[in-house]
């Protein structure tokens, strides 16, 4: 009988035992280091392709945390880039890690972080530019217009330009350092550009032919 009075009088107790405790305190979780390419093999069951889906959708909602939402601003972001880059080597054709580089996590107020964010997903377009020109071409804008840095934009473009031999590339892309030397002011240097582009016989398609003629003729009006 008294064992079944101190369970009753326990269980009236427990709920204004709990009330009086304090609020657990939500703590900020880190990144952690990730594993090697071979071990994530190991853990995925050697489904690469699988798991490097898994491993973003995980890594984007690193933010939501148990009681607290992180700022990405708040994030290591050099271990941000080596989780990004295990994505990547996960699953070489997948485009998630490179548009969350440069759409997603270059968002951020911190000038550094951005920098970093667009260096990796330069890096990245390096290694195969005729699958992931897009991401650098954004990489231009965020430089362009949210760093307001002109020349990292011209930097990207060239390389955009350079890099680019593939047909499937439109025109627009290869040439947007045209339009950033344009910004910058220097419209003979972006005359002489398009007029050694033309000149050199490496375009070869009609349409884009016609384009850099018409920003040529463009370019020479506003003079």
């Amino acid at each position: 009988m008294r064992i079944l009075i101190a369970f009753g009088v326990a269980c009236l107790l427990q709920p204004g035992w709990h009330f009086m405790q304090p609020a657990p305190e939500a703590v900020q979780q880190d990144l952690p280091e990730p594993l090697s390419v071979m071990k994530l093999r190991l853990a995925g069951l050697d489904d690469p392709v699988a798991l490097s889906k898994i491993l973003m959708l995980w890594l984007q909602a690193f933010d939501n945390q148990p009681g607290i939402s992180i700022p990405f601003s708040r994030l290591d972001y050099n271990l941000l880039i080596r989780w990004l880059d295990r994505i990547v080597e996960l699953d070489e054709r997948s485009h998630y890690p490179l548009l969350a580089a440069s759409r997603l996590y270059s968002l951020v107020p911190d000038a550094g972080k951005k920098r970093l964010m667009l260096e990796f997903v330069r890096q990245k377009f390096l290694q195969d530019p005729g699958r992931r020109w897009q991401w650098l071409a954004h990489c231009i804008y965020v430089a362009k217009y949210q760093l307001k840095d002109l020349d990292l934009a011209l930097d990207y473009a060239r390389t955009l330009r350079l890099q680019t031999k593939s047909p499937a590339v439109p025109y627009w892309a290869r040439h947007m350092e045209v339009y950033v030397l344009e910004d910058m002011g220097n419209i003979e240097a972006a005359k002489i550009l398009i007029g050694g582009l033309l000149e050199s016989n490496q375009v070869e398609d009609p349409a884009e032919i016609r384009f850099l003629q018409e920003r040529l003729n463009t370019l020479a009006d506003e003079e």
